[in-house]
């Protein structure tokens, strides 16, 4: 009885796995994969997406290198993790290091001598640009040293983002940009110049064994 009761269970834990392996199969977009992920109402389905910069984890890489409809499963204790890329493109990435000073209640000129004196440390090698930014940035990034990391277009305020995006500084440069309107001020240091950098959307699937 007990054999039969095991041979049962191995017997519909393989059919569950081979009916959601041609349900996979039947996704070719993201929209379906959507559309998916709400029939099935389970909140460990997901679509997830992975960066080549960002993600280094195997299944990452892994799956980056996959084409569009490659597949990949995990298997853990309980359960059956399938992978598949339905879709793969390239986005324009952007980095730089800014330093934010707050301009309320000071004059225009108030606000650039002070970035002269920070601009000034920095190119006489006094501190590191990330020093500075740790003393001078208000900005939430300043713990990192005013670094952006990679971002894409939407991601910053508009002003600096637009002034980022459509620059043209050579690598290295430090420069000035001002957001009247926000009571913003930067000093942004060019670290890196744009990537367009690879991206796939992954639909996952979780059954139980």
């Amino acid at each position: 009885m007990r054999l039969f009761i095991l041979f049962f269970v191995l017997s519909t834990s393989f059919i569950q796995s081979q009916n959601a392996s041609k349900e996979l199969d039947a996704i070719t977009d993201t929209s379906q994969a959507e559309t998916y992920i709400s029939e099935k109402g389970s909140k460990k389905n997901k679509l997830i997406t992975f960066n080549e910069a960002k993600h280094k984890t195997r299944l990452a890489q892994e799956l980056l290198k996959k084409r569009v409809g490659g597949k990949t499963t995990v298997e853990t204790d309980f359960e059956h993790v399938h992978y598949k890329v339905v879709e793969k493109y390239n986005v324009s990435h952007y980095r730089v290091s800014y330093i934010l000073l707050n301009g309320k209640g000071k004059t225009q000129d108030e606000i650039n001598d002070v970035r002269d004196q920070i601009i000034d440390k920095y190119k006489k090698k006094l501190y590191s640009f990330a020093q500075l930014a740790k003393q001078y940035s208000i900005s939430r990034n300043a713990t990192r040293g005013g670094d952006t990391g990679w971002f894409t277009e939407g991601r910053l305020s508009a002003t600096l983002e637009s002034a980022i995006i459509n620059d043209t500084h050579a690598l290295n440069d430090i420069f000035k940009i001002d957001d009247v309107e926000k009571d913003s001020y930067y000093i942004v240091l060019k670290t890196h110049e744009p990537e367009n950098i690879k991206e796939i959307k992954v639909l996952k699937v979780v059954e139980p064994k």
